[in-house]
């Protein structure tokens, strides 16, 4: 996968282009290409906003304005109105965020999982401070998947992977979480992950099952793996001047289709993970699917403590209130 970075000549070339519109014109970019789960939240936002509102939305997808770095950092300086980006990627500005890398903490029922981000008081009232400390206003967080393993031989237990070096976002407590599963955790930016499988740099990667088969991640790997270990989660932002200076009409327009959105992409995801991966068995016969056992995923059921641990030292200065938070959340959607 390529991607072009945005240089100074294009992002002037790319305000100046709004003309006369920029007042009304917002721009939105994403993690991920428009087919996929970020962008058809990105264009049910945009088709509410555009349906209740003069403003007009411009998107933008991977690659068009460069890594997920280049987006935040954008975003963060008021070039982007809106931006979707993984916890996985924020984890730098914001260490509480990686608490969404604690193996085996959201739950695994998808009822339950959505529950949890309607609901939850950790996203809805503890996140948007600290997200508002980096000129951020956190609109929502949704989940985009079951995450699953990738590799280029079978997994059933951590020894399996044992000096597999394994992709992971650049994100402290994922690598932690890889580290105790066993695996050589090996930090790169997107771009570059399928040559890295193809040449044998990496031998792994993760994501749900959507991305696995729309990005052809299939096709350098031989093997997935479901340890039911997590569910992908992202979250989409605004730039908190930008937001903070709409009007109250402005602001209920963004909230509306932002809710409308989650609702969309929810219902979006029905049946996607088996979808996706019958595409990627009619694609590649060869491939080999697997899931765990309760009984197989015990061992890696049991690196969770460690890695919790690692979280309340790495998490930054909120880390407990956000994790007992998120626990109380979670037990409070599955009756517990």
């Amino acid at each position: 996968m390529t991607y072009k970075t945005l240089t100074a000549a294009s992002l002037v070339a790319l305000i100046l282009g709004s003309g006369g519109a920029l007042a009304d014109t917002w721009r939105y970019a994403f993690e991920e290409a428009m087919d996929e789960v970020q962008g058809k939240f990105a264009q049910k936002f945009k088709e509410e906003v555009e349906a209740n509102s003069d403003h007009e939305i411009q998107l933008f997808p991977f690659g068009t304005l460069g890594e997920s770095a280049d987006i935040m950092e954008q975003a963060q300086s008021g070039i982007l109105q809106f931006v979707d980006q993984s916890p996985g990627f924020t984890g730098a500005l914001i260490p509480e965020a990686q608490v969404f890398f604690v193996p085996y903490l959201l739950p695994a029922d998808q009822d339950q999982l959505v529950k949890f981000f309607r609901e939850s008081k950790t996203i809805h009232e503890l996140f948007p401070p600290l997200y508002a400390d980096q000129g951020l206003q956190l609109l929502t967080m949704f989940p985009e998947g079951e995450v699953m393993m990738t590799t280029t031989s079978a997994v059933q237990a951590p020894a399996d992977l044992d000096e597999v070096k394994f992709r992971v976002m650049t994100n402290p407590l994922l690598v932690s979480s890889y580290q105790s599963f066993g695996a050589t955790p090996t930090p790169l930016p997107w771009g570059e992950v399928y040559g890295a499988l193809q040449t044998g740099i990496i031998q792994g990667q993760e994501n749900p099952a959507f991305f696995i088969e729309s990005t052809k991640m299939y096709e350098v790997t031989d093997y997935i793996t479901r340890t039911g270990h997590n569910n992908f989660t992202t979250a989409v932002m605004a730039n908190l001047d930008f937001y903070e200076g709409l009007s109250d009409e402005d602001k209920k327009v963004v909230q509306d289709a932002i809710a409308a959105a989650f609702d969309y992409i929810i219902d979006y995801q029905t049946g996607l993970t088996e979808e996706s991966l019958k595409k990627i068995m009619e694609a590649k016969p060869s491939m080999t699917i697997t899931t765990l056992s309760e009984e197989q995923r015990r061992p890696f059921i049991d690196t969770a403590p460690a890695v919790e641990e690692e979280f309340l030292k790495i998490g930054g200065p909120k880390a407990q209130e956000i994790l007992d938070q998120m626990k109380a959340d979670l037990a409070a959607v599955s009756g517990d």
